[in-house]
């Protein structure tokens, strides 16, 4: 170890510890500062690597190094593949199935077109990165959706673009690889065609098996629950091994196939298999991502010439808009919705990792242009990142397809409280939803004007239908403790879980009948259940938004309300949170706070308007405190 350290490396075990760290590092970073986590990850490897030397994965891992990054691509890739629902394509937009089916084929014939041409690379390189180029980026696209507030449909076309293409991009690529390697190993024509044909044939029989034998293991409970993604991961190996062993690199084929299998196999165990893929996609894309920008030569990039910049040019400006306006054309898509997704495709980390897979494997095989895919591949995802992280907003907004400015408030459950709640935030400008099961308990909800959806909020109707990326924060506030802990636990991964909140729960007999503590949201007021708040709306509590000025501030509100309850609080800019606890409140002049307001204190603000008097500042400008009166036909 000293010696290394000497000679200016690193130990195996430092250098994998270094890559944890900058990998997740990079990611926590990037959402603390609302930015794309690849831009920072090829920042961070690239400074740890080409540029001070601290660490070089050929000199420090050694051997390990190629391994590591087939392996880590076999699990992306069958993450990609259990994201693959062929029930949810089905019932997807016609735009996305156009997308997928039509632009798939068509983006990669014109993203070989032009890598050829622009790049000048040979047809053998082009095909193949051209095929890994279908994918416009998973791991991008979302946070770049959340950021940019986009509508509805143009978000979902996006997400599911990059969803769906995400494992057939891979497929293509391996394909075009799998035809390379035959063609140029084989001795004659036949020969080249059955070994292709065996070793893909080979390859999708066993994705096919593994996933259906896993498939039964789990819904059989062959497989204890603290046991399922041990054997899940050991699967995935054992596939992937057996598969290259028969043809080489079609492994990344086989547990492809093996992720659709399971994706659509309708297991109750699905959960569990979501955060495997999840976990293990943030911590093998940071550490992929990580040690190839670190394994950057720059003489390799110094090979790029202006060709490049054209390639860039012809992919953004040409080959991306002909993909989308071809493949959908002649649907009633509005064209602002098809000028915005033609000219938005970020790639992410999933092409680079496999690209510079395919690089190498090409380079052994003799093509020596395939020196230029890595370079090629960083550049492009370099620049388009860049490019559609800071203009995708702005874009949006000119085209008039955003979603609300502010981000509103998801409200599930229908009743005399949530209602009330509802009508204050609406008439303040917070959007906001009402979900409920119950048809009849959003009744007085439509009747007040008050956007309301009706079903589950956990189904898939709910998925489709509900713009999630309009809301930032949740109330659970059913009369169900364990629903409303289930809808908090669910939805914490989707909102955040500081911005998930329900209503406390009863108290349970014994300590051990309560549910966990740690399932759930934060609690929401002053920690009132379901039945004490609803009880305080029958003896005539009332909603109240009051604005807050230099004159009149929060400890005058308190003076002057007592018994008032805070709720939340909505600022300058309209951005509305919940509080817990006075320790949250941070209420300048200019902002507003929501309070639950008893009917004595009640009487005191409304007798100097009935009298025909001023009343009480609001903050927000002349006229009364907003008020949200509950209707008597709501339900209990």
């Amino acid at each position: 170890m000293e010696e290394s350290i000497a000679a200016g490396g690193l130990d195996p075990i430092s250098a994998f510890a270094l890559v944890g760290a900058i990998g997740v590092g990079a990611q926590w970073l990037a959402w603390r500062l609302r930015m794309p986590a690849i831009v920072l990850m090829l920042v961070a490897g690239i400074l740890i690597g080409p540029v001070s030397g601290i660490f070089d994965p050929d000199r420090d891992i050694g051997p390990l190094y190629e391994p590591m990054i087939s392996l880590a691509v076999a699990v992306i890739l069958f993450e990609g593949g259990l994201t693959l629902s062929l029930n949810t394509l089905r019932d997807a937009a016609e735009g996305v199935k156009r997308l997928v089916f039509i632009g798939a084929p068509l983006g990669w014939l014109l993203s070989a077109l032009a890598l050829h041409y622009a790049a000048g690379l040979g047809w053998e390189s082009s095909a193949v990165l051209g095929g890994i180029m279908i994918v416009t980026g998973p791991t991008v696209i979302a946070p770049l959706l959340r950021t940019s507030r986009l509508a509805r449909r143009p978000a979902a076309l996006l997400q599911w673009e990059a969803i769906v293409n995400d494992p057939l991009g891979a497929l293509a690529a391996i394909a075009a690889f799998e035809v390379i390697v035959v063609l140029r190993t084989a001795t004659d024509w036949g020969g080249a065609f059955f070994e292709l044909a065996t070793g893909g044939l080979v390859a999708v029989v066993l994705g096919a098996v593994g996933g259906y034998g896993l498939s039964w293991a789990l819904r059989r409970a062959k497989v204890p629950e603290y046991m399922k993604v041990p054997v899940l991961f050991v699967v995935i190996l054992a596939v992937f091994a057996a598969s290259d062993a028969v043809l080489h690199e079609s492994g990344l084929l086989a547990v492809t196939i093996m992720g659709i299998v399971l994706a659509n196999a309708n297991l109750p165990s699905y959960e569990e298999m979501r955060r495997f893929k999840e976990h293990a996609t943030i911590l093998l894309v940071s550490g992929v991502f990580i040690l190839l920008a670190a394994s950057v030569d720059f003489t390799a990039l110094g090979q790029l010439n202006w060709r490049a910049a054209v390639f860039v040019a012809a992919v953004v400006l040409l080959a991306r808009p002909l993909t989308v306006y071809g493949a959908l054309a002649s649907t009633k898509l509005p064209w602002k919705e098809r000028t915005l997704i033609a000219f938005t495709a970020p790639r992410g980390v999933v092409l680079v990792a496999v690209a510079g897979l395919f690089g190498e494997r090409l380079m052994a095989l003799g093509i020596d242009d395939a020196v230029l895919i890595g370079p090629l591949a960083f550049v492009l995802v370099a620049v388009t990142v860049i490019i559609h992280g800071f203009t995708l907003a702005p874009v949006a907004r000119a085209l008039g397809l955003t979603a609300a400015e502010t981000p509103g408030v998801l409200i599930v459950g229908g009743s005399r409280l949530t209602v009330a709640l509802a009508e204050a935030l609406k008439e303040n400008k917070v959007p906001v939803l009402l979900t409920d099961p119950n048809r009849t308990s959003l009744r007085a909800a439509r009747e007040a004007g008050i956007p309301t959806f009706f079903g589950d909020i956990l189904s898939e109707a709910a998925e489709h239908r509900v713009e999630i990326l309009n809301y930032r924060t949740a109330l659970a506030a059913t009369n169900n403790d364990a629903y409303n802990t289930l809808v908090a636990t669910d939805l914490a991964p989707e909102f955040g879980r500081e911005f998930v909140y329900q209503t406390a729960r009863e108290k349970a007999e014994h300590v051990r009948h309560a549910l966990p503590a740690s399932l759930g949201g934060r609690p929401f007021g002053d920690k009132s259940t379901y039945n004490m708040l609803n009880q305080r709306m029958w003896q005539g509590w009332e909603f109240r938004v009051t604005g807050l000025t230099d004159e009149f501030t929060l400890t005058r509100y308190r003076d002057q309300r007592p018994e008032a309850v805070i709720m939340a609080q909505i600022t300058k800019d309209g951005q509305f949170q919940f509080v817990t606890d006075d320790e949250e409140l941070r209420v300048p002049a200019g902002a507003s706070v929501v309070a639950l307001i008893p009917p004595a204190e009640l009487e005191k603000i409304d007798a100097p308007r009935k009298g025909g008097g001023q009343g009480e500042p609001t903050g927000g400008g002349p006229g009364p405190t907003s008020t949200a009166k509950p209707a008597a036909a709501l339900p209990k």
